[in-house]
Order: C-alpha cells, then structure tokens, then sequence
C-alpha cells in the first residue's frame, strides 16, 4: 500500500514537517507495511520556505535587512538543493507582523527589504524565484523592492523618492539603466492568491490598506498614488499593468513584479504542487492523506487540502483530511476531492489550549492511529460481505 502525506502546516502549531511525520507514525502502527512518501506542503504563504528547503534538500538562509519601517532587521529565504532556485516569502522581510499594531501606517511602510532578499540570492547564483506574496504590511507597489535592486524612481529634482506609498505621489522618472543587470536572466514564479487589481474599489489600497493601517483618507491618497505609479510604468516601460487580475496583491508589490521582471502570477499551491511533483506521486498512490489548521467552506480558495485533492480527483484516488478543526460549511470541499475529513479535536477546548503544540502532537497522532483502524476495519469488513 502506497499511501502519500501531503499537509500543509497547522498554523501556530506545528509545521507541515511534523504534521507529515506524526500522521505517519499514527498510520504505521496499523499500516505496518506501508509505503509512505511525506511531502510537506505550503500555498506560498507561511511555511512555505520550510517546506520546499525540506523538500527540495536545500538550505535556509538569514540574512540582515531593512524592515517595513525602515529599520534595521533579519530575514530568511531559502535555496533549492541544486543551488539554482530560491524561495522568498515576502513576509519574512515585509511582513505585517513585523509592525506593532500601533504603528502600522500604509503610508511609510516599504518593501525594500523584499528586494534585499533577491538580491541575496542572486549573490548566491539562483536564477529562479519563487515568491509568496501574502501577509505584507506595505502599500508602496513594489517600489521598495525595486530601489533595492537598483531602480532608480526619481522626483522632479533628480532623487530618489522615499519609502512608502506616500512618496509614490512624488515620482516623475523611472530609470532602470542601473537594474542589477542579473535579473534579466532570471525566472519569477509568484505566489499570488487574489484577483484584486492594482487600483479602484477592488484594488490593493481599497482591499487591503485598512488592515496596514489606512484610514479612509489614506486609502483614497494611497489609490491615487498607485494609479499614478501605474501611469508612470506605462509611460516609461510601455507595460500597462492597472487593472491585471492579482498586480494588487500584496500592496501592488504583483505589479512591481509582472512589469519589471515579467512574473507569472499563479496560485499559490499550484506552482508548490508543481515544483514538488506532487502528481507523479499521487498517481502512484494508493491513498492521500493531506491536512491544515483549520478546514472550512474558504479552503476552496487556493489552500493546501483542496489543492492536493485536484490532483488526487484527477487520478482517482481517495483523500482524506485530517485537520486541527471543522469550520462553517466545511462540507463544500467534498466536491473537490476530498472523500472524508475529520478534526483531531477530541473534546471541547479553548483556541490556546487547541493550539498548543504538545497537544496537538498527541491528538493529531492519536486520530491518525484511529482513523488507520477505521479503514482497515473497513476494508475488512468488505472483504466479509
């Protein structure tokens, strides 16, 4: 029996490492004979350079940063095995949860940091990007991360603007005749979740600005600038960018990306999924085991479970979740894949005590031995009929 483990992690919990590994060690005390094939899975968000650093037998690197603040700090990406390809969460360098609440300010926070992690990696030679664009705390298009890189995004006398949406107002000339000249031979995959166009009702200030810390009257001043940034980048590298499905993700940064270095913006678990070959897996299956922090009627969109039950639906075979809880309409997924699901929760608790990890180890090692002998009471069971 060939069974592939394939979760994401339990956010706040445990990492998709451990989760593949405890499933695994429950399953192995029924399904002695098994074969287990453990890939830990990540949608580009959190979690992801942990998870394709392990898959793809390569190495986390840290290195010294400039935080959304503009303040010095640390952040980590990873290389593949081959030394070829990295993996970049913006988060890690970008991330809201690298600003306190009280001073969040979608008006000053930047991506430079974003841009310093790039070009770490070119130092190191890779010349394949792979970037999760969620969780950022920024609203500046980009712009950050393009100045690190060497873009120059002048004003009207000649300099270069400062951090931030704010300062996008300011720009007048975009030269890139001082680009890190490497980038032109690189490939960019990102990692991009959302549709939201650049600008508008539906664009990244509108959508996402208030949770950075955008009033309503930043919101309609980080628009405008966004609108003008994109006015700019057609004016001077002939790339309309304005209302593309996904260049409003993370803050603009997805324009900043497609324009500059022509990115393809894709879902997140399909290029981690692809990178993986998580189908020539499966295909080879028997059973798929997958699994996240919490399963409801939002997983359809783009997260890990669902991801992994695409392909297995493909190839017809049987999927089960095993997840940290059910939520609202978690019966939606069954349509996707997934033959049957179950919480590791086995009695009424608090969010801390769920999330505690310790606890969380022994409830997800005791479903997986449960849910092991189900099946295999099952398959008896048949074979009595």
């Amino acid at each position: 029996m060939k069974i592939v483990i394939a979760p994401d992690s339990f956010k706040e919990s445990l990492s998709a490492k451990e989760v593949a590994s405890i499933i695994k060690a429950g399953f192995s005390q029924i399904y002695t004979c098994a074969e287990f094939a453990l890939i830990p899975v990540a949608d580009g968000g959190e979690g992801t350079v942990d998870a394709m650093v392990d898959a793809l037998k390569g190495c986390k690197i840290t290195v010294p940063i400039t935080d959304p603040l503009g303040e010095n700090g640390t952040a980590f990406y990873g290389i593949s095995g081959d030394g070829h390809t990295a993996i970049i969460e913006m988060a890690s360098a970008s991330g809201l949860e690298r600003v306190p609440i009280n001073k969040r300010n979608a008006k000053i926070t930047t991506s430079y940091g974003t841009g310093e992690l790039i070009k770490d990696a070119l130092d190191h030679g890779c010349n394949k990007f792979i970037i999760g664009i969620g969780g950022s705390a920024t609203n500046d298009g980009g712009a950050g991360m393009l100045q690190a890189l060497g873009v120059k995004l002048l004003d009207k006398f000649g300099n270069q603007i400062g951090y931030g949406g704010a300062s996008l107002a300011l720009l007048e000339k975009i030269d890139i005749t001082q680009i890190d000249s490497r980038l032109k031979d690189c490939e960019f995959e990102v990692a991009c979740d959302v549709t939201n166009p650049l600008t508008g009702e539906n664009g990244a200030s509108a959508i996402f600005g208030p949770q950075k810390g955008a009033s309503l009257e930043d919101v309609k001043l980080l628009d405008s600038n966004l609108k003008h940034f994109a006015h700019m980048i057609k004016q001077f590298l002939n790339v309309d960018i304005e209302q593309i499905p996904g260049t409003g993700a993370a803050g603009g940064m997805g324009a900043a990306l497609l324009a500059f270095f022509n990115a393809k913006l894709r879902p997140g678990i399909e290029i981690i999924t692809n990178l993986l070959k998580l189908d020539c897996l499966i295909k080879q299956a028997d059973l798929v085991i997958t699994g996240e922090g919490r399963l409801d009627y939002q997983s359809v969109n783009g997260k890990v479970p669902i991801g992994v039950a695409q392909i297995a639906k493909k190839h017809n075979k049987p999927v089960i979740a095993i997840v940290g809880s059910l939520g609202d309409r978690a019966e939606t997924v069954y349509p996707y894949g997934i033959t049957a699901m179950f919480s590791i929760l086995s009695k009424v608790s608090t969010l801390s005590e769920a999330l505690d990890s310790e606890t969380a180890k022994v409830n997800l090692y005791n479903s997986a031995i449960n849910i092991a002998l189900t099946l295999k009471l099952g398959s008896s069971l048949k074979n009595n009929i």
